[in-house]
This record gives structure tokens, sequence and C-alpha cells, in this order.
């Protein structure tokens, strides 16, 4: 499977159904995130793709997710790096926060700025634009050299992770990745040319 690239945002977290802000918090996976994660895992398996490494971030939402796809995949001793560059945004003075209550407190519009805009950074924490600072590097030094290297390479992470990395594949500009949503247990599969850019992609839902 030469040159394949596959991106599964973790399956649903208690601070997702509690409508928190996360970011940066360690909460695992709900019963419902758990059978995402093997719905994930077995839409992966019934392709028939199988892995040559994986990439995780330092929260146990992503890596239980990633463990959950693997078993799956009957690769559980998958080799499996894990870094907090695939960390979620840091939602700073956010976090723990009710996503409805901060709507309350600071307005709608604000707190879509604040979650979705390219550059505007919610108090104490990062914008996506940080985020694509710290996840892209990651991405060129770590995930993109075993990919060109005909790897089939898996990437468990976030929301907003994700969105760092689709933003460079898809080529979106600040404008548009406002607009861009990836769902819970969601799984992206790229393939790519040798020069890195996108051959095709498709989204695979549970």
């Amino acid at each position: 499977m030469p040159r394949l690239l596959v991106l599964v945002r973790h399956g649903q977290s208690e601070w997702n159904l509690k409508n928190l802000f996360t970011g940066w918090k360690d909460p695992d996976l709900t019963q419902n995130g758990v059978a995402e994660a093997h719905a994930a895992g077995r839409l992966l398996e019934a392709r028939g793709f199988r892995f040559d490494c994986a990439f995780t971030s330092n929260l146990i939402r992503a890596q239980n997710t990633l463990k959950l796809i693997l078993a799956e995949l009957d690769q559980v001793n998958l080799p499996t790096v894990r870094d907090e560059a695939l960390n979620e945004r840091d939602y700073g003075d956010l976090c723990g926060l009710n996503k409805d209550d901060a709507r309350f407190k600071w307005g709608a519009e604000q707190v879509h700025l604040w979650r979705r805009s390219y550059d505007v950074r919610p108090p104490g924490g990062e914008s996506l634009k940080d985020t694509v600072a710290r996840v892209l590097p990651f991405y060129c030094q770590a995930i993109l050299p075993a990919v060109l290297q005909e790897q089939a390479v898996l990437v468990s992470a976030h929301g907003n992770s994700l969105r760092a990395l689709v933003m460079v594949l898809d080529h979106l500009t600040p404008a548009t990745i406002p607009g861009l949503e990836i769902a819970t247990g969601a799984a992206l599969v790229y393939r790519l040319k040798p020069d890195s850019t996108v051959e095709s992609k498709e989204i695979l839902k549970p």
C-alpha cells in the first residue's frame, strides 16, 4: 500500500459528551467513543489495510482509539510514536468550561471565532495557526518521510491537530478552514504522490 496515510480522529471523549472544551486535558473515551474506535478499525479492516507504523498524541483518548483500531486490525504490536506535537489545540482558559456557558459569557460570535477561526487565540490558549506551527514540523520530520518511503502510516489524533494537517494536505486557506469539521471516529484516507502532494482522498465514517 504505497504512500498510504490514514488520519483518524479519536472517538467521543467524556468531555465531548459533556460539551466541554477539552484541549490538553486528558479525559478518556465514552462507551460510544469506544464503539466508534472499534467501528473505524472494522472499516479499515474491511478495506484490507495493514500499517507499517503509527503515530498518536500524548493524550489518552487518541492513544486508546489507536489501540482499539489496531486490535480490530490484529496489529496490536505495531510500532507507534507518541508525541505532544499531535495533541489537541490548547484551549487555555476555556478548558473544562461548558461551550454553552462560554457562549452565554462571551457571545456566540466570539466563541465561534475561538473555535473555528485560523488565527484568533482563546484566552491563554492556541489558535489553529499556532497548532499548525507545531503539528506541521512534526509531520514533515517524522510522518511524511515514512509515507514517502512507501510505508502505510496510521495517525490517531484530535479534531484540531488533524485540521492542521488537512489544511496543508488539501490546500485550505484561513478563509476556508473554518468550514472543516472532522467527526469523532472518522478516518481520512490519503494516498500521496512521490512529491508529497495528494493523489486521492476518501473519508470513512462509522
